[in-house]
């Protein structure tokens, strides 16, 4: 009988921390990670590097099946210009078919030495593994969320103004909600958390105790 690979899939809106509690339990359980939100800036970023034609949807298509997890770790990924450039892209099909055909390889095939995989974004448990054993799904408050926001940029150096950063987060949940196109939702049998009211290691620790309730989840 085929063994259910260990999947961990991580979804929900910007600045809810499904990249913190990502990061946490792929330390715990030893897991490889991926963080899907950044594939389309690293296909940008190679478009910008390699002088793609970013109109040129076959080109783009072609370079996206060169992907390798560690494009996704690089500081310039952040950039206004790789955004925008990421933004010209991903509507493209043959691209985004790559880009899923990527992330469901490198769930199902960890790295020697990873118990498993973990991924997080917006439509990992709902469009890219629907068959993950393991679902998470993160939410807050939007004024929060934007706060959570607000209070990193200033640590990082960056003017900010909250009721800007507020409304962009707004604009943001409702563009993720209602696109035609693997809308931000919660998978049906995903496991719920509110981190409104959550520390960090609250969310941890509920996410642990419903892994670990599973028989042999590390397979």
């Amino acid at each position: 009988m085929t063994q259910t690979p260990f999947i961990i899939a991580v979804d929900g809106p910007a600045g809810v921390g499904k990249g913190t509690l990502a990061k946490a339990l792929a330390s715990h359980y030893n897991l490889a990670l991926l963080e899907t939100g950044l594939l389309y800036r690293a296909l940008a970023f190679k478009v910008i590097l390699n002088n793609v034609d970013a109109q040129n949807e076959d080109e783009v298509a072609s370079l996206a099946h060169t992907m390798t997890a560690s494009d996704t770790v690089n500081s310039i990924l952040r950039q206004d210009h790789v955004a925008n450039m990421a933004s010209k892209i991903a509507p493209y099909p043959k691209v985004r078919a790559a880009l899923l055909d990527f992330q469901r390889t490198f769930a199902r095939t960890p790295p020697p030495g990873a118990n498993g995989t973990i991924l997080d974004g917006r439509d990992v448990g709902t469009c890219v593994l629907p068959d993950a054993p393991f679902k998470f799904f993160l939410d807050a408050d939007v004024e929060i969320r934007a706060k959570r926001r607000y209070e990193e940029l200033l640590l990082r150096g960056i003017d900010a103004i909250y009721a800007n950063v507020l409304e962009d987060m707004r604009v943001r949940d409702r563009q993720d909600r209602e696109r035609e196109i693997s809308p931000l939702k919660a998978a049906s049998d995903a496991v719920l958390i509110d981190t409104s009211h959550l520390s960090i290691g609250d969310v941890f620790e509920k996410a642990c105790a419903h892994i670990d309730r599973a028989p042999d989840p590390k397979g």
